[in-house]
């Protein structure tokens, strides 16, 4: 019984999947975080561009 409870507090192979999940869940987030900033600056890009075109198409067919 003593061998079973020693082999089993060295038994590190449960610690070792426990440290990979935890970086796995740190990446996701951080990729998380860098996708909704890069939303953001990419959404804020494209209207800048279409408020560009519309002025630019309204000002050239009002004549």
């Amino acid at each position: 019984m003593k061998a079973t409870i020693r082999k089993f507090i060295k038994d590190e192979s449960g610690a070792t999947a426990i440290e990979y999940g935890l970086i796995a869940a740190l990446v996701s987030v951080a990729a998380i975080i860098a996708l909704k900033a890069m939303g953001t600056s990419l959404d804020t890009m494209f209207t800048s561009v279409s408020n560009e075109l519309n002025q630019a198409s309204s000002g050239a067919g009002g004549g």
